[in-house]
This record gives C-alpha cells, structure tokens and sequence, in this order.
C-alpha cells in the first residue's frame, strides 16, 4: 500500500443519487453528470455516491464501478468524491475499497456488515482489514438502525485509532450521543451528522459538515444554511432557513428516503429516474405532501 492520504472533508457533503433510466433497468450516465454540475454549480462541498441514497445494495459490481467512476470523473477535483463501500464479506469489502481507490475516489464511507449486527473486536478486525488495504480515508458509516450494531461513545471514538479511520458519519439519530462525540472525542475521530432533521443540532454543535442526501434536491439553500450557520454563526437567520429545510427533512424521514428523494427531484425539474424495485414510488397523498413543501421553500419546478 502506498503512503496514507488524506481528504479536506467538511461542510455539505451529498449524498447522491444513482440515475437510472426510465425503466431502472440501466445506469443514466448523462443524467448523473448533468446533476453533478447542477450540484457543484450550487457550491456544495463534498459527494457521496454508492451508499444508501445511492442505492449501493440494487448495483451490480460493474454499475458499482461505473458510477464511482462516472462521479470522479464528472466532479474532475472541485469536490471530494467518497465512494460508499458495504459488503457482508470482508474480502469483498476490501475489493470494492480498492475499486474505489483506482477510480479515483477520495475516500470511502465503510459500512459495517449488516445483518444482525457485530460484536466489537470483530467489527475493529473488519474495519482494520479494510482500512490497511488502501491509501486513502475511511468515514464510519454509524447506521445502527440498518446494520443492528450499536456502539457507546467511547467505541465510536475508539474507531479513530484504527489507521486510516478518520470520519464517522452518525446516522443513529441519537442527539445525546453525537452531542457528547462532539464535545469530548474531536481529538480522535472527526464527526458528521447523517440523520436529517438533527442537521441544525449537528452543526450548531460542531459537527465538521453534514453527508445529507436532502442536500442533493436543494443544494443552494443547504450551502446558504450551512454559510448562515457554521461560517457566520447567525443563529436568529438559520433558524429561519432552516424551517423549510426542517420540513423537507422530516418528510423523507417519513416515507421510504431514496423514493422521497428521487421523487423530489422530479418535481423540482431534476429527474434522475426511477428507484430500483422493489421501492416504489410515492402514495399520492405522499406526492402531494411533498409537492407543498417544495412550494413553500420556492423550489417546485414551474
């Protein structure tokens, strides 16, 4: 392996989509590289790609490669790209790491097995694994709710011992928790938050950025809040901001998140296609909830 890299990480980080075409039978490359400039366009700081929004677990390993690939190629070093990797199997875990490398990526966001959850020297042994067989940085992908491991404050900062683990993206939506990963651990493992409607407490209380998937439907507003927020530090103006921003959160909170996604770029006039079966899409009553909130944020396409 060569030497240890490392990646500026910080401020609004999307999660994207994976484009398909109208059937979800195929990857929309086109598509996926006109929303990157959409994205980069509106000054976003960051990409993940083939993780959850991104519907890693519907891709083949070669869609897999081409995605990451298409990302790294079509952001061409304004952003960091990290490439979402989770496999059940360690080897290949490992494989799709070092795919991610050779494409390009910046980092990776490590996923831990899930199905059933992991005890701890196990998990360690599995992220060690991975993360020694590449160069560049890993962000702990804290999803307890999907992976059904759950670890303490102390494990989690525990996890930037481990070489190359630098990031977590907490997803557990436990404020208590990230709260005090921020006030006493940001000397060993540098914290993102994941869960959408804690976006404001992540930030006001520190966090590095958010890797937040509703960014990628209203990027300008994101960075705006995000330049109110943590740059300004203008709490009265990001409260305001973040009313709309609130509300579109909770909303995917609510329904299946990669379907409330996609449909929202729908309605905003940036269809990046269909999710994969078997999500679905929207109710109608859903798709008229979320055609409202577009409209109050000033969003909905015309």
């Amino acid at each position: 392996m060569s030497t240890r890299r490392t990646a500026d990480l910080h401020g609004i980080i999307v999660a994207v989509t994976t484009p398909f075409t109208a059937d979800g039978s195929a990857l929309d490359l086109e598509t996926l590289r006109s929303q990157t400039e959409w994205l980069v366009g509106a000054g976003v700081h960051g990409f993940v790609c083939t993780g959850t929004t991104g519907e890693f677990t519907t891709l083949t390993r070669d869609e897999y490669e081409q995605v990451v690939a298409a990302y790294v190629t079509a952001v061409a070093g304004r952003i960091p790209v990290v490439a979402g990797v989770g496999s059940l199997k360690t080897s290949e875990a490992i494989s799709l790491a070092q795919a991610a490398e050779a494409a390009g990526a910046d980092a990776i966001m490590l996923l831990p097995p899930f199905y059933g959850g992991q005890p701890w020297e196990q998990l360690v042994a599995f992220l060690t694994d991975v993360c020694s067989s590449i160069s560049i940085p890993a962000v702990y992908y804290n999803v307890p709710g999907a992976t059904g491991t759950t670890l303490t404050v102390e494990q989690l900062a525990a996890l930037g011992d481990i070489e190359g683990l630098d990031y977590i993206k907490d997803t557990s939506g436990d404020a208590v928790k990230l709260a005090e990963l921020l006030v006493k651990h940001t000397d060993r493992i540098t914290a993102f938050n994941g869960w959408d409607t804690l976006t404001f407490f992540g930030i006001a209380s520190g966090a590095k950025g958010s890797v937040w998937g509703m960014a990628g439907i209203v990027p300008e507003l994101s960075v705006e809040f995000w330049s109110t927020l943590a740059e300004k530090g203008d709490l009265v103006a990001a409260r305001e901001q973040w009313t709309h921003l609130w509300a579109l959160s909770d909303f995917l909170e609510s329904v299946d998140y990669v379907a409330g996604v996609k449909g929202a770029l729908e309605l905003v006039g940036r269809s990046a296609g269909p999710a994969r079966l078997p999500v679905q899409p929207l109710l109608p009553a859903d798709r008229e909830r979320l055609t409202a909130i577009l409209a109050a944020a000033g969003v909905l396409a015309g």
